[in-house]
Formats: C-alpha cells, sequence, structure tokens
C-alpha cells in the first residue's frame, strides 16, 4: 500500500497519477492526512504524560529514599492521573492508526509517469511486436480440436471429476506440460533465479503482503475451517518469504522462482473466451520473481521483460508486448507489461505473462526492507511475472504449429519433451 510519507511529501503528484486509473483519491488522501496529523498531535501528548509520569516516578523513589513517605504517597496520585490520561491517548492512536491503515488499503498503487491514463483493454499502448499474426498461414483448427483428436487433454474426464475448469492431461499432453516446464525452470535457473517449491495455500496474513487481500478474496478458493487459501500464482508463497524480513542491501537483487499449480475461481467467466484453456480454474505455471533496490528496479523490469522476450522466441512463437494502461492494471502494480501470443486458429491475442513493477506497494505491505549505506532501513522494491503460464502457450503451440500431418514441436523444446511431433 502507498506510504504515509509519501502522501505527506508529494500528495499532490500521487493523487495525479491516480487519476491515470480514473480512481478520485483527494477526498481519501486528505482524509488520511488529517488522521495522520491527529495522530502525531496524540502522539505528542502521550510522549509529554509518559514523561511527566516518569519524571514524577523519579521524584517518588527520591522521596522515598529520604524517607518522606508522606510526600511521596502524595505524588502517587498524579501518576495514576497521568497514567489513565496515557492510557486514554494509547486508545486514541490505535483508532487513528486503524483507520490510516484501512483506507490505505483500498487506494490502489500510484501509476509510473510512463501509464497512459487509458480506461480499459483498448486503451493498452504495444511497445514491441515479434511476427506478423496477419501473415499466418494456417488458420485451421482450434486447440481444443486438436487435443480431443490427438488423445492430448481430456475437459470432458476433468469435468466429471471435478468441474468444468480442471482438465486431464494426458500421453503426449501431459509430456508436452512437463516439458514446458522444465524449459521454463531451467531457463530461469540459467539467468540466477533461485528455485523454489512453495506451499500451495497460504494464510491470509500472505494474501495481505500481495494485495490478494482484501481486493481479491472472491477470485480464490477459500478453506473456512483452516483459514486458508489456495494460491491464485506463486507469486504469493515466493514474495512473502521475505515478509518482515530486514536484508543486506549487498544482497539485492534477489532472485525468486518456483512452479506450482494456480488457482482461481474465474467467477463469471462464459462464452468463447474461456473454451478449451482459453481460462481454467487450475492450472500451471512457473514465476518469476525479485527483491529489487529502488534505484535499480526499472532496470530490473526491463530484465525480466527480455527474459520472457527469449522464453516465447526459443518457442517460436509470434507474440505482442503492451504496455497497460492506468484503467487496465492491477490494484498493486505501478507499471505491468502484458506479453500476448498469437492464436493462429482462434484469430486473436491471447495474453501468456504480465510482468510487473510494484515499487514499495507490496513491501510496505509485507514489511520488507533493506539495510541502506546509511544505517537507515528503506524499502524493498518487488516484481514478478509469469514465466510462463502454460494452458495458452500450449495452445498457441497447438494452434500455430499445425500443418497438414499435425502439430511441429519447437526446436528448442525437443530435449525437454522428448519428442519432435504430435501427429494426427
Amino acid at each position: 500500500m502507498l506510504t504515509i510519507q509519501s502522501l505527506r511529501e508529494e500528495k499532490d503528484l500521487v493523487i495525479r497519477a491516480l487519476e491515470k486509473r480514473h480512481f478520485d483519491a483527494k477526498d481519501s488522501i486528505e482524509q488520511i492526512l488529517q488522521w495522520d496529523a491527529e495522530r502525531r498531535a496524540t502522539q505528542s501528548k502521550l510522549d509529554d504524560a509518559l514523561a511527566k509520569s516518569n519524571e514524577l516516578s523519579r521524584e517518588i523513589g527520591g522521596l522515598m529514599r529520604e524517607g518522606r513517605k508522606e510526600e511521596a504517597e502524595a505524588i502517587k496520585a498524579q501518576t495514576a492521573t497521568y497514567k489513565s490520561i496515557s492510557s486514554d491517548l494509547k486508545e486514541q492512536m490505535h483508532a487513528l492508526e486503524g483507520k490510516i491503515h484501512e483506507a490505505l488499503c483500498h487506494i490502489p498503487n500510484a501509476p509510473h509517469d510512463s501509464v497512459a491514463k487509458g480506461r480499459n483493454a483498448d486503451d493498452n499502448v504495444e511497445v514491441f511486436r515479434s511476427g506478423d499474426a496477419s501473415t499466418l498461414e494456417h488458420h485451421q483448427k482450434p486447440h481444443w480440436d486438436i487435443a480431443d483428436q490427438c488423445g492430448l487433454i481430456d475437459f470432458e474426464l476433468g469435468a466429471k471429476v471435478t468441474g468444468a475448469g480442471f482438465p486431464f492431461y494426458r500421453g503426449k499432453g501431459a509430456k508436452l506440460q512437463r516439458g514446458l516446464i522444465r524449459f521454463f525452470l531451467e531457463k530461469a535457473d540459467d539467468a540466477g533465479y533461485e528455485e523454489f517449491i512453495p506451499p500451495h495455500m497460504i494464510n491470509p496474513d500472505s494474501g495481505f503482503g500481495t494485495g490478494q487481500l482484501p481486493d481479491k478474496e472472491g477470485q480464490m478458493y477459500h478453506m473456512a475451517d483452516d483459514d486458508l487459501y489456495m494460491i491464485p500464482t506463486a507469486e504469493v508463497p515466493l514474495t512473502n518469504i521475505y515478509r518482515d524480513v530486514v536484508v543486506r542491501e549487498a544482497e539485492l537483487p534477489i532472485k525468486l522462482c518456483g512452479y506450482t499449480p494456480c488457482f482461481r475461481r474465474e467467477a463469471g467467466s462464459y462464452g468463447k473466451d474461456v473454451r478449451g484453456l482459453n481460462r481454467l480454474h487450475q492450472f500451471d505455471k512457473v514465476e518469476i520473481v525479485q527483491f529489487a533496490h529502488p534505484a535499480k528496479s526499472y532496470e530490473t523490469l526491463d530484465a525480466m521483460v527480455e527474459h520472457v522476450k527469449g522464453l516465447l522466441e526459443a518457442l517460436e512463437l509470434p507474440y505482442r508486448i503492451l504496455r497497460l494502461c492506468g484503467g487496465d492494471m492491477g490494484f498493486t502494480s505501478a507499471l505491468t507489461y502484458d506479453f500476448e501470443v498469437w492464436s493462429a486458429a482462434q484469430e486473436r491475442w491471447l495474453e501468456v505473462s504480465s510482468v510487473s513493477n510494484f515499487e514499495t506497494y507490496q513491501a510496505n505491505r509485507l514489511k520488507c526492507r533493506f539495510k541502506g549505506a546509511d544505517g537507515k532501513s528503506h524499502l524493498v522494491h518487488t516484481l514478478n511475472g509469469s514465466a510462463l503460464a502454460l494452458p495458452r502457450i500450449v495452445a498457441a503451440l497447438l494452434e500455430n504449429h499445425q500443418d497438414a500431418q499435425g502439430i511441429r514441436i519447437p526446436e528448442a523444446l525437443v530435449p525437454y519433451c522428448g519428442f519432435e511431433r504430435i501427429d494426427f
């Protein structure tokens, strides 16, 4: 969440930045700053009351040592008064801190200067494209028909066992899935990311730390008896490794990666856009996460974008990169790049990755800091990206690499899945 210091020092800049999201924060921020001024004034009164109480306690101790018990007893009544005042002031402090915290939780991150003000996905800015979607020749079968014909994915069996959006992968479909996971993890390892196998459930503190709570609770599967949530992405457990941790400046950047299944309710999704692998309730993804020095986080973001570009180039897929506008960005992001691959059979773009810089927004929730050269603690910048999400990658591979005889596996992927083709 935004820091009180940023609101105090850059109130007008933050308000203008949030306008890019079409989020009117002026009244909320003014109210927060008013509560903050009251909190600081209350803190000052509390400090004075505690100081006076301590002074009287020392005076009482001196009198008792001198045998002046009656005078000491007379002063004790004053200390009781100050203790009562201090208790009331502490309650006022806690109440104000609670109001400030609650209000800050409902204000999204301030977008980076480069973010456009647009309202929705139509206003996103294309910044890079590889391959010309309009010249692709193989507009033949959609991936769900290929998967059924070749026995790769069984959507009906998944619906029987669990429900829609929980497919079975089988045979070469399972091997392709496993090969992609290995390929993505080994490329992350080559790039210096430490691999983790994290838990697939998180507690509410972890959900709050990365911004899923209180913003996205309706999108997660919740086990009420244990108050645990199924992870929507490996970002959540990986980033929370450093919750309430102070790292050394020399440790930055910290680079983590992990493969997990991801679970999303996707309530309200329906129609052609969710057919086949386009939108699932459970899917596999490799996630990359970095904790960066604030002065270098945008260099880090560029490097993460290049990493994802390299994966898509190796898979020989036409793709484009979009810089999201303010109205289409996630609640916690300061700047997000979306990667989309072209689906030849569906004749549309499919999102396969988001790479984001959250600046200090998550770190403030996580209380993740580094000790700087000045001896003070500073909030890190957190970043993450999908590298990559598998379902739409599989869909694009099946649809874009098909010919009359079947599906050609990209050369870079062959060593990981163990075969060169999937025949019709």
